[in-house]
């Protein structure tokens, strides 16, 4: 510390000012927090000002919470366009890797004979990925006896008093 800063150190301000002085917040005592022990409240007067802080804390905390979904939304919906750029490029280079390799099979078959094979490929390709996703579907469609079809007609029925139920 350079002795040439003005009001730096405590001889710049005479003694230090950090612990307590006359005109402090310590002055008359404890630190101020809003507590006047002079104004007494009945109880009454106390229990009429708690809905009024309860609305304000739910108040706060809905604030709270709207900034926060509104903070995540804007990271997810950064996120989601970040994948679709991806996924547009990604689709892009996919053109040039099936390209290549016509292109590299052309180098040992004529041209025409590349491009069929490989076309051929991708066709397999799409068919198997096709009956894959029919079998997901069909599993996904298929009635489940004691699935939660079941499970709420059960609860309906003990609400009325139908049926046989547990107690």
């Amino acid at each position: 510390m350079s002795t040439s800063e003005p009001n730096s150190g405590p001889s710049a301000n005479g003694p230090s000012t950090s612990g307590p002085s006359s005109t402090g917040p310590r002055a008359n005592g404890p630190i101020n927090n809003g507590f006047n022990p002079k104004r007494k409240r009945g109880l009454f007067s106390l229990i009429g000002d708690v809905p009024g802080q309860i609305t304000t804390l739910v108040k706060a905390e809905i604030a709270a919470f709207v900034a926060e979904i509104k903070d995540k939304a804007k990271n997810l919906g950064l996120g989601i366009g970040l994948f679709v750029v991806a996924g547009a490029f990604a689709f892009f280079a996919l053109g040039v890797f099936i390209a290549l390799a016509i292109i590299a099979l052309a180098l040992v078959l004529p041209l025409w004979l590349s491009a069929l094979i490989v076309a051929v490929v991708l066709l397999v390709i799409a068919v198997i990925l096709v009956l894959i996703g029919i079998g997901r579907v069909k599993a996904a469609t298929k009635p489940d006896p004691d699935g939660i079809v079941a499970s709420i007609h059960h609860d309906v029925d003990a609400l009325k008093g139908v049926g046989d139920y547990g107690h």
